[in-house]
């Protein structure tokens, strides 16, 4: 991915100062009116769009290795692709996932901020993690697809938060952002304290290809972005809508990812 620089060196000709030294003289003001605080905590740092140290280590990063499937931690790296003993017993109906962090800790807090409490502040850096952690994924990628929200909580929440961050993600790579070209059919009921078997049947069939934008599906490789996979149910019940619409491809990109030990009310 080709990285732009739009800022020159000041001459000495005369010239007018360049854009550059305007950006940089308007960020040092910026800073004097609105200090930079920490993402998580609130308190001052040394830049925006950050978090502190402390806040930091409450992130359980994702790394390799990993469950090519599912992207969920494996124990071990045997120095080439593998799936965990889930994905093997039933295999999802995407391609591959991919998410930054478990759902804990500061994570779940930035999680919650933006979902929940609009901080649209936070979505910068959670987009440039997606963008890294999603990095094998999107080097595929042709068109990037938001989870769609249910009306009443779209109504609700006056936005849906997966679209700002495929939005962001979008912005940052130049790939092409299709964000009305999966709705939902059908209302469904909150997922939280459903099991498993319960949540797949709960969005089963609740997701579909706009019918005026289905031919934009056909033969492309999709990357679906969300906030959050708890079982997977949701992200699995798009990616079948898009499979029957003729994607040629369906993976997953998350903020977080639940683990054995991250559970989540969301």
């Amino acid at each position: 991915m080709a990285e732009w620089s739009t800022e020159n060196d000041a001459g000495s000709d005369g010239m007018p100062a360049p854009p550059g030294l305007f950006r940089r003289a308007f960020s040092a003001l910026s800073d004097l009116v609105m200090p930079p605080v920490c993402l998580v905590c609130r308190e001052p740092i040394g830049a925006h769009d950050a978090l502190c140290a402390r806040c930091w280590r409450d992130i359980e990063f994702i790394r390799p290795p990993l469950c090519d499937r599912l992207g969920t931690p494996l124990p071990f790296d045997t120095g080439a692709p593998m799936i965990s003993a889930a994905a093997a017993a039933d295999p999802p109906p995407y391609n591959r996932a991919r998410a930054v962090a478990a759902h804990t800790g500061s994570m779940r807090t930035l999680v919650h901020a933006l979902k929940f409490h609009d901080r649209h502040d936070v979505r910068r850096l959670l987009s440039r993690w997606l963008v890294e952690a999603g990095r094998e994924l999107l080097v595929e990628t042709e068109i990037i697809v938001p989870v769609p929200l249910a009306r009443r909580r779209l109504l609700a929440r006056r936005f849906n938060q997966a679209a700002v961050l495929s939005a962001e993600i979008a912005r940052l790579t130049g790939l092409r952002h299709e964000p009305l070209l999966l709705a939902r059919t059908r209302a469904t009921t909150s997922q939280v304290g459903l099991s498993r078997g319960q949540r797949q049947r709960n969005v089963a069939g609740a997701f579909a290809v706009t019918s005026r934008l289905a031919a934009r599906a056909q033969g492309r490789n999709i990357l679906l972005v969300d906030d959050v996979i708890t079982t997977g149910s949701t992200v699995g019940a798009c990616a079948r809508a898009l499979r029957r619409a003729g994607a040629a491809r369906v993976d997953v990109l998350a903020l977080a990812l639940v683990t054995d030990h991250a559970h989540s009310p969301s």
